[in-house]
């Protein structure tokens, strides 16, 4: 009985009670600040939806419905997903300012928090590509030799091998890709705006699009050659043989007539 009475009044005794109270309390607290974090979260998003959609009625449903499900003006934008409201109301695509074969990109009319705000609306509508992380597009991650072989044998023959752009058929064209995010070019393979095709991640996994988007913003800081001339290929610098370098000849040749005259 001593020995027994001995170990319930152990001095760790009161130690390994209060370890116990301290880890049995942290684990309340956790579970609680988790389960209001995701209440707090989930209400952001309602949020978000709920102002997007005021937003959509009040700028978008014109051309697209209320419900967004599209009329004889504008496409439904069920199924769209994110990625293709920020592409299009980011580059200010849309709303679209006049009508014409294509929507041009300008400053968009609305605040990132604005488009976030609708593209979350749209999202909630039906499933769809969603806006990259800033690791999807980071071009440091990426590998721009593949990425050159990827944009040269699907992007280059509208595009051009650099990303200069170029004209299509019927007043539509590939816009120059200098100026564009690395999000707007990973969010346009992903989407397929206007003429362009969609590269889903069947046809070019995430990786890769990101070796395209490497290769791209490389163009950017390199210029082989001396001057550009628009990076537009054999064209431009034709026109500058033709022009400059004949033009140099005939003048040398009237200078040398006149001087013999």
């Amino acid at each position: 009985m001593k020995a027994l009475a001995a170990r319930r009044r152990s001095r760790s005794a009161p130690v390994i009670l209060l370890l116990l109270a301290l880890l049995l309390t942290g684990g309340m607290l956790a579970l609680v600040d988790s389960g209001t974090a995701d209440a707090s979260s989930s209400e952001d998003v309602a949020d978000d939806v709920a102002q997007g959609e005021r937003i959509f009625q009040a700028n978008c449903a014109t051309c697209h419905g209320l419900d967004a499900t599209g009329n004889d003006v504008g496409p439904s934008l069920v199924g769209v997903g994110a990625a293709s409201v920020d592409f299009q109301m980011a580059t200010g695509r849309m709303p679209m300012r006049i009508n014409g074969p294509q929507a041009e990109s300008g400053n968009p009319s609305f605040s990132t928090e604005e488009i976030s705000q609708v593209a979350s609306f749209v999202a909630s509508l039906g499933p769809g590509p969603s806006i990259p992380s800033t690791e999807q597009v980071d071009p440091e991650l990426g590998d721009a030799a593949n990425g050159m072989q990827i944009f040269r044998t699907n992007c280059a023959m509208c595009h051009n091998a650099v990303g200069a752009g170029g004209a299509l058929s019927e007043g539509r064209f590939a816009p120059s890709l200098f100026e564009s995010t690395p999000t707007e070019i990973y969010e346009a393979m992903q989407t397929g705006p206007q003429s362009m095709p969609v590269f889903n991640d069947a046809n070019i996994d995430p990786d890769a699009k990101r070796d395209v988007i490497s290769y791209l913003m490389a163009q950017r800081d390199t210029s082989v050659g001396g001057i550009s001339l628009g990076s537009v290929g054999p064209v431009t610098e034709g026109v500058w043989v033709w022009i400059v370098g004949m033009g140099l000849l005939v003048g040398i040749s009237v200078w040398i007539g006149a001087k013999s005259s």
